[in-house]
């Protein structure tokens, strides 16, 4: 998804970072797409080291930064039960889906509060609805992904209370639902095309107008927390 998401915010006329673990592989990316405004930046969310000194480059290079849209994440579950599931697994999604998005969203701020208006969109899942797990009318309520749910229901929090935070700024925070998107990532049998997966998080990073803030949608409006 996040090529896409690159992909279609280039064809939109954005400048685009496409941050990758290896600048080779970044680069045979955005080869591919064709696209001449679209610049590799190496940035690991997991490595500290990685993300403070993907900031220093965008401040160097562009000055500032007007949307952060956190896409990286990893599931490590396997289907595993809740009551077995070892802890360092669950440990190993936060890190990359929850602390990740947080170390690279508090160093990106600074640059994100020197554009006239700035948006900080949070890729989210569904599985992580309190509301919707709970609920046995749902598919969500027999998914068992306790490490992967439990880190984006963690996620869906840092965007309410960051979008709390900044609600007296130009910053606005939001998650996003793609679905189960059938990519490698969904085990390749999710529901949902790439493209599908990907539109409402290009619809709001593309708003013009930019005063939703706090929210967690989908394409068919508000999802539940």
């Amino acid at each position: 998804m996040g090529l896409e998401i690159v992909k279609e915010l280039a064809a939109a006329g954005q400048h685009v970072l496409l941050g990758t673990r290896n600048i080779a592989r970044g680069q045979a990316a955005i080869t591919q797409l064709g696209a001449a405004n679209v610049d590799p930046i190496q940035l690991d969310v997991a490595d500290d080291n990685s993300v403070q000194a993907a900031a220093t480059q965008i401040k160097d290079q562009c000055g500032r930064l007007d949307c952060l849209i956190n896409n990286a994440g990893i599931a490590l579950d396997n289907y595993e039960a809740p009551s077995t599931i070892p802890v360092a697994t669950i440990r190993k999604d936060f890190d990359v889906n929850f602390f990740g998005l947080i170390t690279v969203t508090q160093a990106m701020l600074p640059l994100l509060k020197l554009a006239p208006s700035a948006k900080i969109i949070n890729v989210s899942s569904a599985v992580g609805s309190l509301t919707l797990a709970s609920d046995a009318t749902t598919s969500i309520y027999q998914h068992s992904a306790v490490g992967y749910q439990a880190s984006k229901t963690a996620v869906n929090m840092f965007t309410v209370d960051l979008a709390n935070e900044l609600s007296d700024t130009t910053v606005t925070v939001n998650a996003v639902n793609p679905g189960w998107v059938d990519t490698s990532f969904a085990g390749g049998g999710g529901d949902k095309t790439v493209q599908e997966g990907v539109v409402r998080t290009v619809e709001l990073a593309l708003l013009a107008t930019n005063d939703i803030t706090g929210t967690f949608s989908d394409t068919q409006g508000i999802v539940p927390w």
